[in-house]
């Protein structure tokens, strides 16, 4: 089975961008029977803001590395903040060596209070990624407020159209099985430390 890792770049817990990940997450798992696991920064550990190399983060966050590196499809997701990726998400992806993420499909998503931050994935997020030579799919997510509902449920079909979209361009890269009524269960791990599920609420 494929696997999938879904990486969150915001502390906060619930959060927007972590449940758009998730959902992501679940419309992969879906088309091509594969295991999503899902992360967010609080899952690196303290260490994180001093960590000068991948080596120097607690053992969890290590093993966070080695799963990124070696999954088959990475989902990453960021929230905006003054126009950009936070700070401490962009530490933790310098901590992976380069060649590492190289041609590694990488789709990209983020969320935002408004328009006025959707281009972030394309002018921040995308040369982040092209800079490890990963192969970032065409179709970026871009997620406002008003594409949430109360509870962080994504209520805009414009949205789900475009998250379909982007999913699809996973095929190249992640083998089809079999799913809930074919043959085998679809896996959806959502990781965290004391194995809880994150409720999902308004948060970035």
């Amino acid at each position: 089975m494929s696997k999938v890792i879904a990486f969150s770049g915001s502390f906060n817990r619930p959060s927007k961008t972590t449940a758009l990940v998730n959902y992501i997450g679940e419309k992969v798992a879906k088309k091509f029977g594969t295991e999503v696991v899902t992360y967010d920064l609080l899952d690196i550990g303290t260490t994180l803001g001093l960590a000068q190399r991948a080596d120097k983060l607690e053992p969890k966050g290590q093993k966070i590395i080695e799963e990124l590196t070696l999954a088959d499809a990475i989902i990453i997701g960021s929230p905006v903040y003054k126009g950009s990726y936070p700070g401490l998400f962009k530490h933790f992806i310098d901590l992976i060596e380069p060649e590492r993420l190289y041609g590694k499909p990488v789709l990209l998503s983020a969320t935002g209070g408004g328009d006025r931050h959707a281009l972030m994935v394309e002018h921040q997020l995308r040369p982040l990624f092209g800079f490890f030579m990963a192969h970032s799919l065409p179709t970026a997510i871009y997620a406002s407020s008003r594409d949430f509902g109360p509870d962080n449920t994504i209520q805009s079909q414009d949205l789900v159209s475009r998250i379909d979209k982007a999913v699809n361009q996973f095929l190249p890269f992640l083998k089809s099985q079999p799913v809930d009524g074919a043959g085998q269960k679809t896996t959806i791990q959502l990781t965290r430390e004391n194995n809880d599920v994150l409720p999902l609420a308004a948060n970035s």
